[in-house]
């Protein structure tokens, strides 16, 4: 199971959104645990914070121990550190808080956290840039938190800079989305200010906040939860304030909060289906299957706007640029697995990518579903084999050719026609995106099927829906797709 999986299990399954530090510091520890008998320091923490977990397993929904405060405790820390790990049921997910931002160490600390100590996710500092996030990232299923806001007064220069309107903790965030999936790249954000969430909120409402200090001044917590919680009404992890833990039966306080942050959560789901939620046009509650791809595509600028020449000759008020995908792995893996699920339900022997935009997409889905790639030349040289198809293959075997934009279809119609010259079979023509210009009906009429992973109308509904578009850039995508 994922960590993302693990996690909305034990939100559901313990009607919580608390997640409780497991941290070993003698000052928080209650007087009944330590100094009993000859046991070491390190022995009472131990006692106490296996106490902790069998007090909350059922009230919680994560657990964060703070990797600091182990090591500041030595090789003993460390090994209390594992004992703790081992300790905490396999159904709920362990966020270590790590804050881990040396670039050089980043691979060897991620196959510690992910191998040897089994974590289900880890904070990082965001400075290193994508380049330490990375390797975190090649482990399937692991969660990242990237550190994006603090409460500490000192930091307020960094992050207001360069003015409160346009703060750097927002640009954080808004880089942060394009290293990684929803699934695999969260937030962590330490505030006691509900403006601050609601700002993060409404620039990427697809991500998992796990919010920081809000009990430290006299909190709102019904303004907190309606600034930070998604349109589902979760998406928000609340920590459990570190002095419950001293006390004797923290249960009971943790419970009380639980029904406290439940009924302020059930109050902002209702008032936000009454009015305006998080996203300013259209409460998204039938989500297109490939929204967090369409949200990304946007963030790394794949769609802009104004007077551009297309391919086919055609002039259209806006531009879309796939080209940017391939340097970022994490996206790029999303539209293979899109690809691959149109692909996995046709019949052919090998695949067929087109010069020059969809041949790193072609090469992408022949090593993953594991068939032989081919391609048309788009000019024949005028030296060496002169081949007008690069690449093995026998006449008479089926080729599904891959495409990346469907607009008058001229491209994706020359290459397979290059492809029967040669004696192949071509019947699927599969793209992107398809600008719905009618090509479809063209297709059909030269004998493919045309298959898209998306419609440019589904791409501007998504996009103005979550507000990433105003109502004139709308008008100008579905003017368009209506010609």
């Amino acid at each position: 199971m994922t960590f993302f999986d693990k996690l909305n299990a034990a939100i559901a399954r313990n009607q919580s959104l608390l997640f409780l530090g497991l941290d070993p510091n003698p000052e928080m520890m209650p007087s009944q645990n330590s100094n009993r008998s000859e046991k070491s320091i390190i022995d009472d923490l131990g006692d106490w914070l296996q106490f902790v977990i069998a007090q909350t397993t059922d009230l919680i929904c994560a657990y964060k121990p703070t990797l600091g405060f182990y090591q500041a405790l030595g090789v003993p820390g460390i090994e209390l550190l594992e004992r703790t790990l081992k300790a905490i049921p396999e159904n709920i997910p362990i966020i270590l808080d790590a804050k881990h931002s040396d670039l050089n160490t980043s691979t060897i600390f991620a196959q510690t956290v992910f191998e040897r100590w089994r974590v289900d996710a880890v904070t990082l500092s965001p400075y290193p840039g994508q380049d330490c996030v990375a390797p975190f990232l090649v482990y399937p299923g692991k969660g990242i938190f990237i550190l994006c806001c603090t409460s500490n007064p000192g930091a307020i220069a960094l992050q207001q800079y360069p003015s409160p309107e346009s703060p750097f903790y927002l640009q954080i965030v808004k880089e942060a989305k394009i290293w990684g999936t929803p699934e695999q790249v969260c937030l962590e954000v330490g505030t006691t200010s509900p403006d601050v969430l609601a700002k993060i909120r409404a620039i990427t409402p697809e991500r998992t906040i796990m919010a920081r200090s809000i009990w430290a001044q006299a909190s709102n917590l019904p303004q907190l939860l309606a600034a930070g919680l998604n349109s589902n009404g979760s998406g928000l992890l609340v920590p459990v304030p570190q002095d419950f833990l001293s006390q004797k039966n923290p249960a009971t306080q943790i419970q009380a909060l639980r029904q406290e942050v439940e009924q302020a959560r059930t109050a902002a789901v209702k008032s936000a289906s009454q009015c305006d939620v998080w996203f300013p046009n259209v409460c998204l509650l039938q989500q297109h299957p490939h929204t967090q791809l369409i949200l990304q595509l946007y963030d790394l600028g794949c769609i802009i706007f104004g007077n551009y020449v297309q391919a086919s000759g055609a002039e259209f008020p806006y531009y879309i640029d796939l080209r940017t995908i391939i340097s970022n792995p994490q996206v790029f893996e999303q539209v293979l697995n899109a690809y691959a699920e149109i692909l996995q339900n046709l019949n052919f022997d090998r695949i067929a990518g087109i010069p020059y935009g969809s041949l790193p997409t072609a090469t992408g889905l022949a090593l993953r579903m594991n068939y032989p790639m081919i391609f048309p030349r788009k000019e024949v040289k005028a030296h060496g084999t002169r081949r007008v198809i690069e690449g093995h293959f026998q006449p008479g075997e089926t080729v599904v050719v891959v495409d990346d934009i469907l607009i008058s279809g001229k491209s994706a119609i020359e290459g397979a026609g290059k492809l029967k010259s040669a004696g192949l079979n071509v019947e699927d023509i599969v793209v992107f995106i398809d600008h719905e210009e009618g090509v479809r009906d063209r297709l059909k009429d030269n004998g493919y099927r045309a298959h898209a992973v998306l419609k440019i109308s589904e791409i501007t509904q998504t996009l103005y829906e979550a507000g990433k578009i105003d109502e004139a850039q709308y008008q100008t995508l579905t003017g368009s797709s209506d010609q």
